[in-house]
């Protein structure tokens, strides 16, 4: 199915991209180490990897339903770290934020469900 395809090649091309981005992106880096998680640097490196090889493995067609998983559970991870505090102050500002977080994981979601094995 086509449409299904092209939607592989952009997921996979951004979280290829975003898992990169943290390790070579001093200001990426030193913001996704700045959020408050344990061990940030080890964090860092281990949701850049899942990034990276999920995404590889979206790009290629391999185990897609089984590479969707951690990649929605970095977003839900990402909604609920960066976006769901800005809720206490402003639901606009949260809707306008989160807009990118909840567009991947519903994409995300449908190549989950698109895939039969």
């Amino acid at each position: 199915m086509l449409p299904f395809k092209i939607l592989r090649y952009v997921v996979a091309y951004v979280f290829i991209i975003s898992g990169l981005m943290k390790v070579f992106s001093p200001e990426l880096g030193h913001y996704f180490i700045s959020l408050g998680l344990p061990y940030p640097q080890m964090m860092l490196y281990a949701v850049a990897f899942i990034e990276v090889i999920a995404g590889g493995f979206l790009l290629c067609n391999i185990a897609t339903k089984l590479a969707t998983i951690p990649l929605m559970a970095i977003m839900i991870a990402a909604l609920i770290i960066t976006k769901v505090p800005i809720l206490t102050t402003d639901v606009l500002k949260f809707a306008f934020e989160a807009r990118l977080d909840i567009t991947m994981f519903v994409l995300l979601f449908l190549l989950y469900r698109s895939e039969t094995s």
